[in-house]
């Protein structure tokens, strides 16, 4: 494939995600975003168009998924809003199956176009780990993704692989088992800030953190995080 080509292909792929960006941020009253009144309202609107037809919607949630991840797009936002649209439990499976399929077609993008950006980027910095994923990339894979991608930001993370050449059924699987964990506690968030926005008559701070569906998760996400830190140092800066 020709610089050119590859050139054209790279400017395209950067228009589109600003253009989608911009859609997105259309819809949003950002001069309300300080009035709690706009998130009870949002929230009732939510809940009626969701408890319509929910199949739909978890379809049109899982196809925004797939073009946002593909993106290069962040996945807390995403993580939230399932589980303020869905609840924990759909909300986890509709997420962790969305974004591991997205991000298995972000992966393909960028094996297929973007290859030798990807190893003049990055192969110098994460070489070290190369020889760790030769010699078993599901289960490195799998440790990376329940390790938080070890800090790398996620869209970063779901290309990386690229310069480990990780067989795509391998990437999806170790994403997906992977994915679990803080998908779920993410969710669980998600499904705490619409239930306290629906009891609420005003924000605050402090009974929102005192809130058992928040502080339990954000406990349970602080825990996660350190047996992420002790598998990144056991499993990865051990093996430098």
């Amino acid at each position: 494939m020709s610089k050119s080509l590859k050139l054209f292909l790279g400017i395209s792929y950067i228009l589109i995600l600003f253009f989608f960006l911009y859609l997105i941020f259309s819809y949003v009253e950002v001069t309300r975003l300080d009035d709690f009144l706009y998130y009870k309202e949002s929230q009732i609107h939510l809940e009626k168009m969701i408890g319509k037809n929910l199949y739909i919607n978890l379809l049109i949630f899982f196809l925004f998924c797939l073009v946002w991840v593909s993106l290069l797009g962040f996945g807390s936002p995403l993580l939230l809003i399932s589980g303020i649209l869905f609840g924990k439990w759909i909300g986890t499976f509709i997420s962790v199956l969305s974004i591991s399929i997205g991000a298995l077609i972000l992966y393909s993008i960028a094996s297929f176009f973007f290859k030798d950006l990807v190893f003049n980027l990055l192969e110098k910095k994460f070489s070290k780990y190369i020889h760790l994923f030769k010699k078993n990339e599901f289960n490195y894979f799998l440790a990376f993704r329940l390790a938080g991608g070890l800090g790398i930001p996620f869209g970063p993370q779901n290309v990386l692989p690229v310069i480990f050449n990780i067989k795509k059924s391998n990437y999806f699987f170790a994403s997906f088992l992977g994915f679990i964990p803080m998908f779920f506690i993410w969710n669980t968030i998600g499904s705490g800030l619409n239930e306290y926005i629906k009891q609420a008559d005003n924000f605050s701070f402090v009974s929102l953190f005192l809130n058992k569906e928040i502080y339990l998760p954000i406990i349970l996400f602080t825990i996660v995080m350190s047996i992420s830190l002790i598998i990144k140092k056991k499993i990865f800066d051990d093996r430098n």
